[in-house]
């Protein structure tokens, strides 16, 4: 029988990435299974941290039970704040929470310091989110890192759910070109610095580097000041055939950001049959990604990197055969599990 679910989100403006593309991607996949689904997003706000509570009290000020004279069978939120929303029926399939306020807090990642203001807003922000996280019926995590972090922090247990790509039945293993492919939001957690610092390493390297972000100016002045020249680009957006395309075509996909929470480009890069290139210290890549299986997990380091980078580029076959072993670790990877999974 069809349900009638709302998918709660909040939207930082101007910003859009894998947590906006998994909420429309659920919202598709809701209603190609037949149920009546919808997005229920409101802006987000986290400076000064006392606003990123304010956003919080609009979720738990809202009635999702009935809207439009119909009950509203079933709310899925995503990340922070939205699952502090009430329903008798929410199930929380959790992005990730406000990171500055649990694994960031005392790093350069955040903006919430050591001062008595700071120290009680983020104690009233860990309190609702126990709270909130707690009524939910059912939690999903979408990697066992954010699992492994709600349960740290939080003291609560959860269920991995990976979410598929939005381009999953598009991905196809094309030839292996001479570059490597960058697809992320531009920003300082992605770590894009750490490949330009590699292609000055590998001399005869190139890389493209699809994506936009705040962070895009400081890479392109960097990539300047390393003299790379014509070795990268930066294409901006891209359509959705140009990045098929550009998956398709690499040689090997670089995708190493600071402990991340799943990494679309991850999966895509595996669906495409390309090698990844990562680090260490790169959280939910690794549950992918396995050093000299199908791809490198190096250290942060550009010589380290440079060095898998020329490897790769000198040698067609063991990217071929690096990129082939990793399509197996994405095929159960799919909407219908999703739709299973969080509706029943």
């Amino acid at each position: 029988m069809p349900k009638r679910i709302l998918i709660c989100t909040p939207q930082v403006p101007f910003v859009r990435g894998g947590a906006e593309y998994l909420a429309e991607g659920v919202r598709d996949a809701l209603r190609e299974h037949g149920h009546i689904a919808d997005l229920v997003s409101l802006p987000f706000v986290w400076h000064p941290v006392e606003q990123a509570l304010q956003s919080a009290l609009v979720w738990r000020l809202l009635q999702l039970t009935h809207v439009d004279d119909g009950a509203v069978d079933q709310v899925i939120c995503t990340k922070f704040p939205s699952y502090i929303v009430q329903h008798p029926h929410k199930v929380v399939w959790l992005v990730h929470q406000l990171r500055q306020a649990y694994d960031w807090y005392g790093t350069p990642m955040s903006d919430i310091v050591n001062i008595p203001a700071h120290r009680n807003a983020r104690a009233a922000l860990l309190t609702m989110d126990r709270r909130a996280l707690s009524e939910a019926r059912a939690r999903y995590t979408i990697s066992h890192n954010v699992s492994q972090r709600l349960h740290r922090y939080n003291g609560l247990d959860s269920h991995v759910l990976y979410p598929p790509s939005r381009y999953a039945s598009r991905l196809y293993a094309g030839n292996y070109g001479d570059y490597i492919l960058s697809c992320s939001r531009l920003d300082q957690a992605k770590r894009i610095d750490l490949l330009l610092h590699a292609l000055a390493h590998a001399r005869h390297a190139r890389a493209i580097i699809a994506g936009t972000g705040a962070d895009q100016p400081r890479l392109v002045q960097l990539a300047q000041r390393l003299d790379l020249g014509e070795r990268v680009q930066f294409l901006g957006f891209v359509d959705e055939a140009t990045l098929v395309r550009l998956y398709a075509e690499a040689r090997a996909v670089y995708y190493a950001p600071l402990d991340e929470d799943y990494g679309f480009a991850t999966v895509e890069a595996c669906a495409a049959a390309r090698p990844v290139l990562t680090t260490e210290d790169a959280g939910g890549v690794l549950e992918f990604v396995t050093d000299g299986v199908n791809g490198y997990v190096l250290p942060p380091d550009p010589a380290a990197l440079a060095a898998r980078i020329e490897l790769l580029l000198d040698d067609a076959t063991l990217a071929e055969r690096l990129g082939t072993a990793g399509v197996a670790k994405v095929q159960g990877i799919t909407w219908e599990r999703v739709v299973s999974t969080l509706v029943g």
